[in-house]
């Protein structure tokens, strides 16, 4: 079972890229940030060093962790940023390396597909077989959020400066997805091609 893993800005338009890799190839999707709202859940692994550190102030009246609160807090401040960063992103990645363990003892999937923001940050590179950027124009990404997340353009600008630069992604990663198209079959076409020959590097090799 070969691991691919999935990075790009926001708005590029991962989720689609996801569910097609789902959907046509049979792909188990994990998604970091997913992981890690369930880790922080009530009687997840993160929970009560999350709350530990920040206080009951970032909970709800249900007692579950407000995620807006807690952004509020962490992210005018860099060094509890850090901090939380500290916890989580170490317990997301141990639990996405088990379950791409227990995939592979199962031995039903061909290639198994972790996307995370962070991919090239968190070193995910040392877990995946090969690592694909999902590349959309800056105009389209910031037209698609302001149309389905109602982002100021300002917003939106301001997102995507505090995220990696073009030129690094296409460094650190082996295939580049363009999406910036309207027909998502255009992404499509480049997907099944690539597919192909990371599946088929696997059979070459052996």
């Amino acid at each position: 079972m070969k691991v691919l893993g999935i990075t790009g800005g926001v708005g590029a338009g991962k989720s689609t890229i996801l569910a097609y890799l789902e959907q046509k190839h049979g792909a188990r999707i994990i998604q970091a940030d997913q992981v890690a709202f369930h880790l922080q859940q009530p009687g997840g692994v993160c929970f009560e060093e999350v709350v530990a550190l920040f206080g009951k102030e970032i909970l709800d009246a249900d007692g579950r962790i407000d995620r807006g609160r807690l952004a509020s807090v962490v992210f005018a401040d860099s060094e509890l940023l850090a901090k939380l960063n500290g916890i989580v992103h170490p317990a997301v990645k141990k639990k996405i390396v088990t379950e791409i363990e227990k995939e592979r003892q199962r031995g039903k999937l061909s290639f198994f597909v972790i996307e995370a923001a962070l991919l090239l940050e968190d070193h995910y590179d040392l877990v995946c077989d090969e690592l694909w950027y999902i590349h959309t124009d800056p105009e389209v990404r910031c037209n698609r959020l302001m149309k389905s997340r109602g982002y100021s353009e300002e917003k939106v600008h301001r997102i995507m400066e505090n995220q990696l630069g073009e030129q690094v992604y296409r460094e650190k990663c082996q295939v580049v997805i363009d999406n910036s198209c309207d027909q998502v079959e255009c992404a499509y076409e480049q997907i099944d091609r690539e597919l192909a020959f990371f599946l088929g590097r696997r059979q070459n090799h052996g």
